[in-house]
């Protein structure tokens, strides 16, 4: 009989709470609060108070960081996986193909990327629709949701205004849009890694450069609470965060702030 996991498992094994943080990545702390909110107990409590987890447990907490992969709150992940009739094996299927087909978007966006440096750089030419290749619809529509939602019906007119403004851009003028981002996104990072003040003149006329790029994209100047709610959506969406993160550990955060400084200071 085919044992899991491998010859070399036991089964009976239990794992402190410091070694389940070091084998899973998790903090004490979140291992702790899984435990006070009853979505992760320990297989056992010893008398000196120490917590033990056993297979069972580590094969739930798997299933706890799947769910939040996929954004789920811990609330609506533990009655996922407490609702009667959970089946482990069927929900580790559904997790591999949700990732699998994640993975093979990002396969297609890397392809989109390349294919976009490459023309840019003039190694070969590239068809306007191949530029949006990979990307999700129904994250625009949600960030299109998100904004309305936080600034009301005219932001709506803002976003129809935006789009009808990127089409008419062109391939020049929307690669010169996509360059001027780039270049800000690059010189935020050369800011943060030189420890500068998010409020410095520096950041400022970078956030000067970042405005005026929204305003391009928009079609009309952000007001300073549309500024501001998009350094929210930057630290909300894990799209935005993974793309800031990958420029620069930090950036997000660090960009965020600068928006919101400068908001206040200048819009």
């Amino acid at each position: 009989m085919r044992r899991p996991f491998g010859e070399d498992t036991d089964v009976s094994r239990l794992y402190t709470v410091k070694q389940m943080a070091r084998l899973s990545g998790v903090s004490v702390r979140a291992l702790h609060h899984y435990d006070q909110i009853g979505l992760l107990k320990p297989a056992s409590v010893g008398e000196n108070g120490y917590r033990y987890y056993g297979r069972e447990e580590l094969l739930r907490l798997q299933q706890i960081l799947l769910h939040r992969e996929l954004d789920l709150p811990l609330g609506e992940i533990a009655a996922v996986l407490d609702a009667p009739g959970f089946d482990r094996l069927a929900a580790l299927r559904t997790h591999r193909d949700r990732l699998a087909a994640k993975a093979e978007r990002y396969r297609t966006l890397l392809k989109t990327l390349d294919d976009t440096l490459a023309a840019l750089e003039g190694e070969q030419t590239m068809d306007d629709k191949d530029l949006y290749a990979g990307f999700a619809p129904g994250k625009q529509a949600e960030y299109e949701a998100w904004l309305i939602d936080r600034h009301g019906e005219p932001m709506r007119e803002r976003i129809d205004a935006a789009k009808t403004k990127m089409k008419g851009l062109g391939k020049a003028g929307f690669e010169a849009l996509m360059a001027e981002a780039g270049a800000i996104e690059q010189a935020m990072a050369k800011a943060l890694a030189d420890g500068l003040p998010a409020d410095c003149e520096t950041v400022r006329a970078l956030m000067r450069r970042h405005r005026d790029w929204i305003a391009a994209s928009w079609n009309r100047p952000p007001t300073a609470e549309a500024f501001a709610g998009l350094a929210g959506l930057y630290l909300e969406h894990p799209d935005f965060r993974a793309r800031y993160e990958a420029v620069r550990p930090g950036l997000t955060e660090y960009l965020a702030e600068a928006m919101r400084r400068f908001a206040e200071a200048e819009m």
